[in-house]
């Protein structure tokens, strides 16, 4: 099925549309969250949640820009499950951004188990001049945090502290 094949899905009556398997789009969404903020991710497969939940960190923080400029860095970490290993990743996203006003702007190559995460991402700094700050980021924590299965894809669940 072709990309114009799924965007006519769209356009189909349910009863129509039984029997296709809808396509998982990846994205995230912001959720307010007691004094904290929520970020909602969903895709297709766990490794498809990095980018989108890269981009959830970002937007918390504000509308950050890019500088044309980027470089690679790598990433090898360890841990008990998907989802720390998710955090863990967007927490070295955090210092980065932290220490060195960089952020991700594409992933080059991911291998991501149960118990580790390796991937190869290229970072920018950020245009301070042109980006917009709006919070404060503590960090990714550990409450509420998950990823599950749904329907064809995966959902990821993050808080943050601000």
């Amino acid at each position: 099925m072709n990309d114009s094949d799924r965007k006519g899905l769209r356009g189909l009556k349910p009863e129509a549309r039984r029997g296709m398997i809808p396509i998982v789009q990846s994205g995230y969404e912001l959720f307010d969250h007691t004094a904290d903020m929520g970020i909602r991710v969903r895709a297709a497969t766990p490794v498809e949640l990095l980018q989108p939940a890269a981009d959830g960190l970002y937007a918390v923080i504000g509308e950050l820009v890019s500088a044309d400029d980027s470089e690679g860095v790598r990433f090898d970490l360890k841990a008990n499950d998907r989802a720390a290993l998710l955090r863990d990743f967007l927490n070295e996203l955090l210092i980065l951004f932290e220490r060195d006003r960089r952020m991700l702007v594409a992933i080059d190559s991911v291998d991501f188990s149960d118990s580790y995460l390796k991937a190869t991402v290229r970072i920018s700094r950020v245009d301070v001049e042109r980006s917009v700050y709006l919070r404060e980021v503590k960090a990714i924590t550990y409450h509420e945090l998950s990823i599950r299965p749904i329907d064809n894809g995966f959902e990821a669940t993050l808080i943050v502290d601000i």
